[in-house]
């Protein structure tokens, strides 16, 4: 990930990094504490089963000064992150990178923001080096945001030399991309339900250059091997199958949270090859980031859009940019509408925006042209906006994971940050959840002379719910958030 002015975390990493022999049979890597979390909101204590695999770390012991030359990292590979102002390896770099280009598999844990991109691009990009053929690598990763990123610094780190890399995503232009793809690239990032499609329909010339890659990985892995609704499986197992055999290729799995479908990679038949190498840091067991500040407040369900508002434009809060998470489009959709009318500076990312204006979007809110990003859990993974400085759970995720994943986005490269969780009646059995998850309970949110049912009460419950009515007629009627008649709707009325 990006990683500017990010020395005092390094620093820090190297001193949180968890190393340890193999774990018996019966320890939990993310074992529940042996002291009960007790929430402040009454709950239902219902025993919460462990749903984790012993994590092996066989990383080897580093210096405290490790710095990339240590490594064996190539002088013009070090050259080029330094001038990316990545000068100091993260705690995942050190401990992968050296195992990667010994030709092992890895599975490498480690919170969000410590910079796994780089851990996985640097070992590829120096076997690449060495034999520059066709499609060298190919990186699998589950939303499109986080693929063009990957994009952007696979293009960034290997400036110096000639690499070529293509991107492989939905809402594109298929043909071109078939056109990319028989071309010959060195490497390819991709979604898995676009790359299928293209096995199925472009072509042997098309994806010949696929059966000869060397490198496989699989960002956000956890979200790839999920099963259930939605599971990329079907989509994943069909790019893999135009793949080299695992035994001809590496394959590298990278994720905040380790799941039993990650480690089962240990399971499967390695003849002729190393053991994988299994290593987890910078999680501090908890996996969310150490200076992130949790809270909650409650909220009735039927005044959430007032609490809300509310909350956005506390002297606290007024200035900062925040990332505001919803279970589903239809809710984003409303609130982007919603909260413009109200006079925040706002837009959106989901998967009812073209990819043109999912781009844009997020172009928009990193450049801070606007300071709220209402989003689904499109925007959860792996994607880096150093500046977040406020995420705000209007949702609560039904997997506590998830909600690993959301707050990360903000409290980055050691950076103090902030979110609050919306606690419904419903809710609180999920937020002891995911209080167990994490092993920390949420505070209750506290802004000194601020009374945030006081204000609500007094100033948003009828502006609130009249801009709401509006909202929903103007997308009742086919308009966009500026109130302009969408493209194609025009004739729909006479």
């Amino acid at each position: 990930m990006t990683q500017e002015k990010n020395s005092e975390h390094q620093i820090g990493s190297r001193k949180r990094r968890k190393l340890s022999p193999p774990e018996p049979a019966e320890s939990r890597a993310y074992a529940t504490p042996e002291a009960p979390i007790l929430s402040r909101i009454k709950a239902k204590k219902t025993e919460l089963a462990p749903h984790r695999s012993p994590i092996t770390d066989l990383s080897p012991a580093s210096t405290n000064e490790a710095n990339f030359a240590s490594l064996n990292v190539a002088p013009w590979l070090t050259r080029a992150l330094s001038s990316m102002e990545i000068k100091r390896p993260t705690g995942i770099q050190k401990a992968c990178i050296p195992e990667i280009l010994k030709g092992r598999d890895c599975i490498g844990g480690s919170r969000t923001g410590t910079g796994k991109t780089v851990a996985f691009t640097v070992p590829i990009l120096m076997k690449w080096a060495e034999d520059p053929m066709g499609i060298f690598a190919l990186i699998l990763t589950p939303t499109r945001e986080l693929a063009i990123q990957i994009f952007e610094q696979v293009k960034a780190i290997s400036a110096p030399v000639s690499l070529k890399p293509i991107l492989i995503t939905g809402g594109a232009d298929q043909q071109q991309q078939a056109i990319d793809l028989a071309s010959r690239p060195h490497i390819v990032i991709a979604t898995p339900g676009r790359l299928a499609e293209h096995i199925r329909t472009s072509g042997e010339d098309t994806i010949a250059g696929l059966r000869r890659v060397r490198f496989v990985v699989l960002d956000e892995a956890d979200r790839l091997l999920a099963p259930g609704k939605g599971s990329m499986l079907p989509d994943l197992e069909t790019c893999l199958s135009v793949l080299p055999p695992p035994t001809k290729r590496q394959t590298l799995l990278f994720t905040a949270t380790v799941t039993p479908e990650v480690m089962a990679l240990r399971e499967q038949p390695r003849p002729g090859r190393p053991p994988i190498f299994v290593c987890e840091v910078d999680t501090e067991d908890l996996a969310i980031p150490p200076k992130l500040q949790q809270t909650y407040i409650q909220a009735p369900v039927t005044h959430k859009e007032c609490y809300l508002h509310v909350l956005l434009g506390t002297p606290v809060n007024v200035e900062k940019s925040t990332i505001i998470f919803c279970n589903r489009t239809d809710t984003a959709t409303l609130l982007e509408y919603l909260l413009r009318s109200l006079g925040h500076r706002v837009t959106a990312l989901h998967s009812g925006l073209k990819q043109s204006d999912r781009v844009a979007n997020l172009a928009r809110f990193r450049a801070q042209a606007a300071r709220v990003l209402v989003a689904t859990d499109v925007a959860a993974r792996g994607l880096d906006i150093p500046e977040v400085k406020l995420v705000i759970n209007y949702d609560i995720p039904r997997d506590p994971d998830d909600y690993i994943h959301r707050v990360g986005r903000t409290a980055r490269a050691g950076r103090i940050g902030h979110s609050v969780t919306l606690v419904g009646q419903r809710d609180v059995d999920l937020v002891y959840a995911i209080e167990e998850r994490v092993g920390k309970k949420m505070d209750d949110y506290e802004e000194e002379d601020v009374s945030i049912e006081g204000r609500v009460i007094r100033d948003a419950l009828k502006p609130v719910t009249e801009k709401k009515r509006e909202a929903m007629l103007q997308i009742q009627e086919g308009k966009d958030v500026l109130g302009k008649r969408k493209k194609g709707m025009q004739k729909k009325r006479s």
